[in-house]
């Protein structure tokens, strides 16, 4: 029982908990024989707060038993992302040159949302030096490995939430995502992700990424996703490009045919060389299976050009004002393929940053237009399945360019809703991803689509978390 309750989704944990089958107590206990069997090998976490997570788990119980739990996530074993203020633990950045002695007294909007939910909070997750890179590893954490071959990565930056997540060792996480962040490791570990429209899950403090980074709800099951969208969605005055609350309920959303819809279905976005022939395979028979479910599919491109350069010059350029923050001494601890991102941003003229925000709004403006002909877009999440530990892109070397994710990072560029759920796996047995794209604010649509199609094929867990 208690490894059933550490893999159930948090959706069926309401209904025990309303039953009194069982208890957020029990819960949390699950997981964290999950977290002890596991974590040695897998090293997910930044932090955990056992004891504070159980005394939340407590007071849920409470709350269930008189039957006014605070919400449908109530007493569920949640994580957060270490790039994201956490009341009582430590938020480092995944770096060793920022102090962790605190004080921690802040929540960010998603944190803050997700306790006043009732979520129990008992641990923040690794990350790369301030996401930096789409693996997950740093000076300060080493490696976090993928429960579905601990050889590979879990992609990143929100690589720990994702191991984590599919290993059984919580129940939600919520991560950040700037050029695929939730995502990739979405795509790596076989996970259902959302990076909502930009604005849509208010962030604070603000990301050093600018209007590329999202804050985004991870999970095992796209239900759960939207769980969470019905929480950290709430408005927070820090947010200073806050969306008006649109009082969705994502959940109720989910339900609904397809019939009738426009998907265009793009393999390459017109641009992408290089595709993983069983990335291919896989992400063409989902668009078959959108077909057999009454959407008009149509394989098309968007017609926008490759949209790495515009990118790297935002991303590095980033990366390198934030680094001028840090010390020579505080530098020295710092990842070295880091510190090498800010030497390309600081060799950026004014000229190169400012052309490509012109770029970006073209793409922004093309997708758009694109976007009013068809209500989602599909394509793969990565054009790769997992890669090695130790590597910071597939190719390894000193390469800091992100140009291996380009399906990803193309709808941070314009800020619009991006789903991912597995699709397959392949012949090794690694998690392959389906991205699904809507139109700016149609995030339920989004994950209508990924609920339809999950509900076609099933989730994934890989068998070291039921071993």
């Amino acid at each position: 029982m208690s490894k059933d309750l550490a893999l159930m989704p948090a959706s069926k944990l309401a209904k025990l908990f309303r039953r009194g089958k069982t208890s957020p107590v029990e819960a949390l206990q699950a997981v964290f024989a999950q977290i002890d069997k596991l974590n040695p090998v897998l090293n997910a976490f930044q932090a955990q707060d056992r004891d504070g997570a159980m005394k939340a788990a407590k007071a849920s119980e409470k709350r269930w038993k008189k039957g006014k739990p605070l919400s449908a996530i109530d007493g569920v074993p949640t994580t957060i992302k270490d790039t994201l203020w956490t009341i009582g633990m430590p938020t480092l950045f995944g770096t060793k040159a920022n102090d962790p002695s605190g004080p921690w007294t802040q929540d960010a909007p998603a944190s803050g949302s997700l306790r006043a939910a009732g979520a129990v909070i008992f641990a923040k997750t690794t990350t790369p030096e301030y996401g930096w890179k789409g693996v997950t590893d740093s000076p300060l954490f080493g490696i976090t490995r993928n429960p579905w071959n601990t050889d590979k990565t879990p992609g990143g930056s929100s690589g720990g939430s994702a191991a984590s997540l599919a290993a059984g060792m919580g129940t939600l996480s919520v991560g950040t995502d700037a050029a695929g962040s939730v995502r990739i490791p979405a795509s790596f570990s076989g996970l259902a992700t959302l990076k909502a429209t930009f604005a849509r899950v208010p962030v604070y403090p603000p990301s050093a990424q600018g209007t590329l980074s999202h804050v985004g709800p991870m999970a095992r099951t796209v239900t759960d996703v939207a769980l969470m969208m019905n929480v950290i969605t709430k408005p927070d005055a820090r947010e200073w490009y806050g969306l008006p609350y649109d009082g969705m309920d994502y959940v109720k959303a989910l339900k609904g045919s397809l019939k009738g819809l426009k998907i265009a279905y793009s393999p390459t976005l017109g641009f992408v060389k290089n595709v993983d022939p069983e990335v291919a395979a896989a992400v063409a028979r989902a668009a078959k299976l959108f077909a057999r479910l009454g959407a008009k599919v149509t394989e098309v491109d968007p017609g926008i050009p490759d949209t790495t350069e515009i990118l790297d010059t935002h991303w590095m350029g980033n990366v390198s004002v934030l680094l001028k923050k840090f010390s020579p001494e505080q530098r020295k601890l710092m990842d070295p393929g880091l510190l090498r991102a800010a030497q390309v941003g600081a060799a950026q003229s004014q000229s190169d940053y400012i052309s490509a925000m012109v770029k970006r709004q073209e793409i922004g403006a093309t997708l758009n237009v694109f976007m009013a002909k068809y209500d989602l877009l599909l394509t793969p999440t990565m054009p790769i399945p997992a890669f090695d530990v130790g590597k910071s892109t597939p190719k390894g070397g000193d390469d800091v360019s992100l140009g291996w994710t380009p399906f990803t990072f193309t709808f941070n560029l314009s800020r619009q809703p991006a789903a991912s759920i597995p699709c397959g796996l392949t012949k090794a047995g690694l998690p392959i991803g389906l991205q699904i794209v809507g139109g700016h604010y149609r995030d339920a649509l989004v994950l209508r689509a990924a609920k339809a199609f999950e509900d076609e094929v099933g989730t994934f867990t890989p068998k070291i978390a039921t071993a």
